[in-house]
């Protein structure tokens, strides 16, 4: 499992003041409100930084870190992703799961048959749908809506995502 959550992306730099501008990828962007710490990646690993301020503007978190207080300071961090640690993530609740522990679990059936692996997941107004790379050919992908009839269980420790088709989904 990854020991680092992706939470946004900085897009640019806001105004003169070591601002930037955030794209959140987090389901709740209220989350930004409790941040304290964040880690971008760097060329000596992941580097600390720690959250001074946040406002939002529209669809974006403007965020300023302590210390970094000029626009120079903040311009080699656009287009990184802003990461926390497993352990500081918001709390999921049952039988919600991390999109990135759920990427790369096998798809089997409930009848024995191994689907593939999932290669993405879609998000969608009703519910999310999992993108299966066909095992006997990778090139073609299989749509697997994340409802309760469909998903049976997902199982990151084992590695596995349980299915039960329903008629038309292999079409």
């Amino acid at each position: 499992m990854e020991e680092y959550l992706k939470i946004g992306s900085i897009i640019s730099t806001h105004a003169l003041r070591g601002e930037v501008k955030v794209y959140p990828t987090t389901e709740d962007v209220r989350r930004y409100d409790i941040l304290d710490k964040v880690y971008v990646d760097s060329q000596t690993g992941k580097e600390c930084l720690r959250v001074e301020r946040v406002r939002y503007f529209r669809s974006l978190v403007i965020v300023k870190f302590r210390g970094l207080d000029r626009i120079e300071d903040v311009e080699r961090l656009i287009k990184k992703d802003l990461l926390v640690a497993r352990e500081d993530a918001i709390p999921l609740g049952e039988n919600e799961y991390f999109i990135c522990d759920v990427i790369g679990l096998k798809a089997v059936t409930d009848d024995g048959r191994e689907l593939g692996e999932v290669k993405d997941v879609m998000e969608t107004g009703a519910n999310d749908v999992y993108i299966i790379s066909r095992k006997e050919d990778p090139k073609s992908e299989l749509l697997i809506p994340a409802t309760k009839e469909v998903v049976l269980e997902i199982s990151p420790e084992k590695g596995v995502m349980l299915v039960h088709m329903l008629p038309g989904l292999e079409d």
